[in-house]
């Protein structure tokens, strides 16, 4: 079913590719491209749902592949920053004890895939809370600061808005997979 909102999920997917491209050995043009992309990418998150529910289209297609989506963008992108050099080529965007909110995130996103797989058949939802949301706001801004801190790496304060919310994220994705965790607990025997 290839509905507007569904297409829009769609072309988050086709977009990782291109954005570990811009980050593979970025200079700081290609930050600001990487940058502008990675603010369409997030715009498409948030209109996909926005049209699916304003039309009525919710389709079993899209609660697959958003979350996807979702967890595919934000796995590439940390694994690069995590791996991309400052312009001034010293050290990665994401280093020393930054890594551990980069980890966290990712192992949390991990296991909620893991967690949703197994509960499938048994036909039990984990829908995403509103802390959820939260934090995805902050991981995406999170991300967004640190791709533009590469594009004006004199500008220290955007970098540190990126690890800042980098953190916060971290903190949020410890309780929401925590809470999800002790839901999926239940099912289990």
């Amino acid at each position: 079913m290839l509905t507007v909102p569904n297409l829009l999920t769609l072309s988050r997917i086709l977009a990782v590719p291109i954005l570990v491209f811009l980050l593979w050995k970025p200079a700081p043009y290609d930050y600001a491209i990487t940058f502008v992309l990675y603010c369409i990418v997030g715009i498409t998150d948030y209109f996909d749902g926005y049209l699916a529910r304003a039309q009525g289209r919710i389709s079993r297609l899209g609660q697959f592949l958003d979350p996807i989506a979702d967890k595919i963008m934000v796995a590439a992108v940390l694994v690069m920053l995590m791996a991309s050099r400052k312009a001034d080529g010293d050290a990665p965007i994401v280093q020393d004890w930054s890594v551990i909110p980069a980890l966290i995130i990712l192992l949390r996103e991990i296991m909620v895939s893991g967690l949703r797989e197994y509960l499938a058949p048994l036909k039990i939802l984990v829908p995403v809370s509103a802390l959820a949301k939260w934090k995805t706001t902050f991981q995406l801004v999170a991300l967004g600061a640190l791709i533009l801190g590469g594009a004006f790496p004199t500008q220290h304060w955007i970098h540190l808005t990126g690890l800042t919310s980098l953190w916060a994220a971290a903190a949020l994705t410890l309780t929401t997979g925590w809470d999800y965790l002790r839901v999926g607990l239940k099912y289990m025997d």
